[in-house]
This record gives C-alpha cells, sequence and structure tokens, in this order.
C-alpha cells in the first residue's frame, strides 16, 4: 500500500483553500466576538461517558473510540462540539444568566454526514444558554446568516437557503409510540415515504398525521397547511406558533426561507426548532443548528440551549478557489 494514501474522506487542504479557510474562520469569529459571545477551546479528546452524555445514539454511532493508555478507561474523539460548550456551560462556568460561547475546531466522525462530506470537518459555531424564549432562537440564526450572507456578495457564494423545522411535532405525534417504533419512523419520514411510514404507523394515534409530515414541506406556506392538516395537539400548536415567529422574525434578511416538518436530524437530542443552511443548487448543508434543552439536563443542570455550527469546509468547496499567491521574492 502506498503510504501517502489517506482513509476515504479524510484530506489535506492545500495552499490557497488553506488560507481560505483560516480567513472564513476569523471572520466568522470577529463577528461572533462582536456580538458579545466568548470563544472556548474543548479539547479533541474526553472520557466517552461524558463527551456523549445526552446525545443518544446520534453521534455515538459517528465516535471514534479508544482506550487511554494511561488510565485504561474509554476515551471519545469529539464528533461534535456542541457537547462539549454545554459541559462547560453546566460545571465550568455555572452562571445563572444568559451564556453566550463560540468555538472552531476540528472533529472527526466516523462515518460522513453526507455522501461527499469529510469524515474531518471543521466547525465554527457559536452556542447560547439559558434563555428558552424564541428571541434567543432568532439571535442565532440571525449572528447564523449575518456571518454567512456576506459572503454571496464578496466571495462568490451562491445565495442561500434557510430550511427550519420542529422537533416538538414529531415528538408529539409519537407520544404513544414505543421508543423502537419512533425511532424506525425517523429515517422513514426524513426520506419521504409517506405510504411505508403509514403502515409502520398503523396502530398509533396519529398515525396518519405522521404520514402526512411527508408531504408537509415547501415555501413557508407549508405552516398554514400544516395548521389545517395536523392534530390540534398543544405541542404541535406551539411549536407552529414558535416557526411563525421565525418566518416573521426573519422576513426581509437576504436568505431564502422553506420549512420542512419532517426534518428530524438530530432528533435524540434536539428539543425544538431545527434548521439548516444550504447554498442554491447545493444537496448538502454548510451550517446546521437547533434548540437542545435537554442536552443540559443530562449534565444535572437544566439550561435552555440554542446555537449552530458552520463547516468551513464544505462552505469553502462551494467557493471559487482562490487566486494563486504571488511568488515570494528570494534572497
Amino acid at each position: 500500500m502506498r503510504n501517502w494514501v489517506l482513509p476515504d474522506q479524510i484530506e489535506d487542504v492545500l495552499p490557497g483553500r488553506a488560507w481560505q479557510m483560516e480567513a472564513l474562520r476569523r471572520r466568522l469569529l470577529d463577528g461572533f466576538d462582536a456580538a458579545g459571545y466568548d470563544l472556548v477551546a474543548p479539547p479533541l479528546i474526553e472520557f466517552l461517558d461524558s463527551l456523549l452524555t445526552g446525545t443518544g445514539a446520534d453521534l455515538d454511532a459517528q465516535t471514534f473510540k479508544l482506550t487511554d493508555p494511561l488510565g485504561g478507561r474509554l476515551l471519545g474523539i469529539r464528533a461534535d462540539i456542541t457537547p462539549q460548550t454545554a459541559r462547560i456551560d453546566a460545571h465550568l462556568l455555572a452562571e445563572s444568566g444568559v451564556t453566550r460561547l463560540c468555538y472552531a475546531g476540528q472533529v472527526l466522525q466516523a462515518r460522513p454526514s453526507a455522501m461527499h462530506h469529510s469524515r474531518e470537518p471543521y466547525l465554527v459555531g457559536a452556542e447560547l444558554y439559558g434563555d428558552a424564549g424564541i428571541c434567543a432562537d432568532l439571535e442565532v440564526l440571525r449572528l447564523m446568516v449575518d456571518g454567512l450572507t456576506p459572503l454571496c456578495e464578496t466571495d462568490g457564494l451562491p445565495p442561500l437557503l434557510l430550511d427550519f423545522g420542529h422537533a416538538g411535532i414529531f415528538r408529539a405525534l409519537v407520544a404513544d409510540a414505543p421508543p423502537h417504533v419512533a425511532a424506525q419512523l425517523l429515517p422513514l419520514i426524513a426520506a419521504k415515504q409517506g405510504d411505508v411510514v403509514a403502515q409502520q404507523a398503523r396502530g398509533l394515534e396519529h398515525a396518519e398525521a405522521l404520514a402526512r409530515l411527508c408531504t408537509l414541506y415547501g415555501g413557508v406556506e407549508v405552516l398554514e397547511r400544516a395548521a389545517d392538516g395536523l392534530p390540534d395537539l398543544p405541542a404541535v400548536q406551539m411549536a407552529l406558533a414558535s416557526m411563525r415567529q421565525v418566518a416573521s422574525g426573519l422576513a426581509g434578511l437576504p436568505v431564502m426561507l422553506s420549512c420542512d416538518l419532517g426534518e428530524l436530524r438530530g432528533f435524540s437530542y434536539h428539543s425544538g426548532l431545527v434548521f439548516s443552511v444550504y447554498a442554491q443548487g447545493g444537496s448538502d448543508a454548510i451550517a446546521n443548528g437547533g434548540r437542545y434543552d435537554e442536552v443540559g439536563r443530562a449534565f444535572g443542570r437544566a439550561r435552555p440551549a440554542t446555537g449552530f455550527s458552520v463547516d468551513l469546509k464544505e462552505l469553502v468547496r462551494l467557493l471559487p478557489a482562490p487566486a494563486p499567491r504571488s511568488p515570494r521574492p528570494t534572497a
């Protein structure tokens, strides 16, 4: 085997692109700093039970595991940074009011999050703790949009699409379902396989509504179709009201909005609004986020939480290649 070959979907970032990534990292962090977010730098590796606390199976399957040769305990290489910032907020900072944190760093994933994604994303993100209101969700959404949309004007990034949903709707519809049935429905709804969902959900109180989630995607008018077609449950109505507030709060920003009530990425730890940003014409998200109140609870300190991360490697893949640098003068 050639000793310079790298593992599948692990890659070097070469000159030009590496400087481009570094410039984007600085620009995003400068924006977060100006908005009052404090920088943290969690470790690349932690004890596994701490690293996966509150995240369910989503990150477990993504996490590389190894034994610590010093202590013999099981370690994990982080596949995401959000749970680490939740741990920092809960145990190291332990503030009673609102805490705003940001970060930048590489993660390692056992499987790529999308077909063409790197297994070593470089994430730059921001998290807001201690505020359960929709205003906190809107703050992080605007922070994300404000960081990305200037790249459309200055760096050649295609126009952006912000797609959002709400984990509370699915949770309300499967409240009577055994956990294994709910887990089976998740990928089917994400794949928009309504007929199969109807079969798998047969016998559940809201089987018809679960199948209908597969059709509730498109522009913000989807919210009115959802109000007419979904059960009149308090949790469903609260979720739809939150999504309407988001649509209203983001109106006028230079980003196209879409809704997808079958968007259940990260369902095992997301508790409310979920969202992704796409460059128009692209199939893979360049940023993801949402509300994840239960992660803080799992660390022993219930704290509302919402945030997002931008994948710099996916972002630069969509930008024009930088111009070659002029040769350095020789002595």
